[in-house]
């Protein structure tokens, strides 16, 4: 077998006959600049074919939030966030004029039992976490009168107004029955009802466009928000006139709205994306085969999976932990995204650091040359996601002309994962062939729990109040 493409510091003292196997991973796991490009090509067409009337993988949902927040939005709402591993709760207040904050929030882990139980189940619990919330904070209108809430949920959903959402399909493992297909806001609403809670829902939106609204409210040059977490998803600001598939709507012709591209969905045709046998395995082995490819391949709660596939395949080919009891190592979803990032920061002596992870989660102990030969499997495997993602966040901006922008980006991967955003913004640099002494035109910026002030904002531009010049107030009571 040829050599390997440069064989890193990490390896160097370790005999080729013990890394001559992974030649055959840096194949299958390294994205080159021309596969780059030709990825966010493609990746472009398939963004506008969601746009057309006969749609496309990638759904392109219309969120029905037609501007900006201005920074004089002014006031108090009550948001739930659902993601893919936790519930977030939180009270937000918008003083108006100061593109600022005020939020107290707590968080609630969401059960595995709850993502494969019924709708009902639920519903149940996350009106459970809201009363423990409202109680604890001592958050109580007057009699007679309810408070706002905002409620991001972090699903495909089909919206004919900012107050409804259709769940398209699960994502993120989930498959929670009773839900696809139908409104998500009256099945919430049926369990608030249950629990006596004065609340009502204003406004429905995802969370990726929550981060775009919180992104921009504090900085105007952010024009694509992205998650990177468990999931990955990105949404803009698109105009009107470029969605074939709202022409019968009647919309002014400088009208513009806010698109949840949903793009975790590219290419499940399977015509671009460079698959190795281990995509196609966490895919064949996920709770909904065939869709989200493009998600399977880059977001958190695969890359621990993709590399513990790999480290089972190499211990049952004798080339790594030899004699070992790899049991635990054998359980499905055992590593996650955590323990690629600890290898990654790994500076330790011994990488000791690294050792205990393996010896506290799987009771394994690998020798050195065991250790190293997994932290490079974990640069090839991680680097490969930052790069993939990439192409994402470029074909947006291609498409949109957004060539100098910002981009924020909310997710614990992309915010903990020390190198990512590196890594991703060296794919951008790529793809747009910028002059090595140009600084990066496409800037990725961190936004911290953006999701519950985007959902804030988002009630208070549903009330209509966001012309130039005047506040778009929501009052705390409805």
């Amino acid at each position: 077998m040829p050599p390997l493409r440069y064989r890193p510091e990490m390896l160097a003292d370790i005999p080729e006959e013990r890394t001559y196997f992974l030649k055959q991973y840096e194949d299958w796991f390294t994205v080159e600049t021309p596969e780059l490009k030709k990825i966010t090509d493609h990746f472009v067409k398939e963004l506008d074919k969601g746009l057309s009337k006969e749609g496309g993988n990638i759904p392109m949902n219309v969120t029905w939030i037609t501007a900006f927040p201005n920074g004089c939005e002014e006031g108090r709402v009550l948001t739930i966030d659902m993601g893919g591993t936790n519930l977030r709760v939180c009270d937000v207040y918008l003083p108006a004029g100061r593109r600022d904050f005020e939020q107290t929030q707590r968080k609630y882990k969401l059960p595995e039992e709850i993502k494969t139980g019924s709708g009902e189940q639920l519903w149940d619990w996350i009106a459970d976490c809201l009363k423990s919330f409202m109680e604890d904070k001592r958050i109580e209108p007057p009699e007679g009168e309810k408070f706002s809430l905002a409620f991001t949920f972090s699903f495909p959903v089909y919206q004919s107004d900012i107050k409804c959402g259709v769940l398209q399909r699960w994502t993120k493992n989930f498959n929670v029955t009773g839900v696809e297909g139908h409104d998500v806001v009256p099945q919430l609403e049926v369990a608030l009802g249950k629990k006596h809670l004065p609340v009502e829902i204003v406004a429905v939106i995802n969370d990726t466009t929550g981060t775009l609204l919180a992104s921009h409210y504090r900085d105007p040059h952010v024009k694509v928000g992205s998650i990177f977490s468990t999931g990955c998803n990105a949404a803009y600001m698109e105009d009107c006139k470029n969605i074939p598939k709202l022409q019968e709507q009647g919309l002014a012709e400088d009208a513009t709205v806010i698109i949840n591209t949903e793009y975790g969905a590219f290419d499940n045709d399977r015509k671009v994306l460079p698959l190795t046998p281990f995509d196609r395995r966490i895919d064949q082995q996920s709770v909904q085969p065939g869709t989200q490819i493009y998600e399977k391949m880059v977001a958190g709660l695969y890359i621990g999976e993709m590399l513990r596939l790999v480290l089972v395949t190499l211990c049952e080919e004798g080339k790594l932990l030899q004699g070992q009891d790899i049991t635990r190592l054998r359980r499905e979803n055992a590593v996650d995204a955590t323990f690629l990032s600890i290898a990654e920061l790994d500076i330790s002596e011994g990488l000791q650091d690294m050792r205990v992870e393996f010896e506290e989660n799987f009771s394994l102990s690998p020798n050195m040359h065991d250790l190293k030969i997994c932290r490079y499997l974990i640069s090839l495997i991680s680097k490969r996601a930052a790069r993939l993602y990439a192409c994402g966040i470029a074909a947006i901006c291609k498409k949109n002309n957004a060539l100098k922008c910002h981009v924020g980006v909310d997710g614990a991967v992309f915010n903990k994962y020390s190198g990512f955003k590196s890594r991703a913004s060296q794919a951008l640099r790529e793809i747009f062939d910028w002059p090595a002494e140009e600084l990066d035109l496409i800037a990725l910026n961190p936004s911290e729990d953006g999701s519950g002030v985007g959902a804030a904002l988002a009630a208070a531009l549903a009330t209509g109040c966001e012309s130039k010049g005047r506040s778009s107030k929501i009052a705390c009571l409805v």
